[in-house]
């Protein structure tokens, strides 16, 4: 066998273990959204109905709050909520223009339109450079998550607002960190800069979603394994707006960017609620950090690009708490902010913050 062929055969078998994993990763899928399905409706059958709905109640939580029944599918039409809002994004700033209809329609949900961004004029090739990769990671992450369900189950996209207006999510946003004053408007695509802060609103709250969400909502393995590795992805594009910003705001201060991300993880923090710490699970009071460098070092300055606790470990944010910030509200709603008419699925209402 020729070299040739050596690697042609390597090429098929990779080709075909790849098939196979996503078929069977399909398969789970549609077994998982089946199980749901058929407890809906045994409990239906078992249990007289108080109403018309056909929707079986949710069981009562001990503080008297129903408790939904959260399912594998919905954690992962959750990740895709918060795909779609990343990858138009980036998607207007690099194309100008939302992802394709092919990419955002679906039968679940109600169907909305990303709208009010633009192409960014980019100054910065190196900047331009890394937007347009971001782009290309966040449209596949889209595909990937829309292709493990079927035409029938597949999410849609919500409406969601991208745009400079000042009544509108940015423009909202910038004002509870107090970047601007209300009545003014904050334009993330006005410059590389801007374009930068609104990567840096939603790259860092991307990791903690991903890495609350996996071990405290995804028992399957193969599961746990594909929202690592979109985790770790995420975690990349994070360090990646984190540094851009860390050396524009040291090579120019006057910019004031190591101030406005300081800014905006406070905003964040107060969003999110003061949860208990816990140091081993990357929970905490205080789980958003700024790029400001730690100065107290005797030796040198100390950069912040990776916000980590006293453990060295990245934190962790439960999905009402990212829906606290995507709705830029501390309360519990379930619209607002980037998602006005909410997200899509069984997962939308945010956190109550204490």
């Amino acid at each position: 066998m020729t070299d040739s062929d050596r690697l042609i055969e390597t090429l098929d078998a990779r080709a075909r273990r790849r098939d196979s994993r996503r078929a069977f990763f399909t398969g789970v899928i549609g077994a998982a959204a089946g199980a749901a399905a058929l407890s809906g409706t045994a409990q239906a059958q078992t249990t007289p109905a108080p109403s018309p709905s056909p929707s079986p109640s949710p069981s009562p939580s001990p503080s008297g709050t129903p408790t939904p029944t959260v399912t594998e599918a919905d954690v992962l039409n959750f990740a895709l909520n918060l795909e779609y809002l990343e990858a138009n994004y980036y998607a207007f700033a690099v194309t100008g223009s939302p992802l394709a209809s092919a990419d955002i329609s679906g039968q679940i949900g109600t169907a909305g339109s990303a709208t009010g961004g633009r192409a960014v004029g980019f100054k910065d090739s190196v900047v331009q450079q890394y937007a347009n990769e971001i782009y290309q990671d966040e449209l596949a992450h889209v595909r990937f998550l829309r292709a493990q369900f079927t035409d029938a189950s597949r999410l849609a996209q919500p409406r969601i607002d991208l745009g400079t207006d000042p009544s509108g999510a940015f423009s909202t946003a910038a004002v509870a960190a107090g970047l601007i004053t209300q009545g003014q408007s904050f334009d993330p695509y006005a410059s590389d800069e801007n374009f930068l802060l609104g990567a840096y609103l939603f790259e860092d709250v991307g990791v903690t979603a991903y890495k609350g969400a996996a071990p405290a909502l995804l028992t399957s393995k193969l599961y746990l394994e594909a929202a690592a590795g979109i985790l770790a992805v995420e975690a990349y594009h994070a360090a990646i707006v984190r540094s851009v910003l860390y050396r524009k705001g040291i090579a120019t201060p006057a910019l004031g960017l190591i101030q406005a991300t300081t800014a905006i993880s406070d905003a964040r923090d107060r969003l999110d609620g003061r949860p208990t710490e816990d140091t081993t699970r990357g929970i905490a009071p205080d789980d958003d950090q700024g790029i400001a460098p730690d100065t107290t070092n005797p030796n040198a300055p100390v950069s912040n690009i990776m916000p980590l606790n006293a453990n060295g470990l990245a934190y962790s944010r439960s999905p009402g708490q990212v829906l606290n910030i995507v709705y830029l509200n501390a309360g519990a709603v379930s619209s607002g902010g980037f998602f006005p008419a909410g997200v899509n699925g069984n997962i939308k209402t945010s956190a109550a913050s204490a």
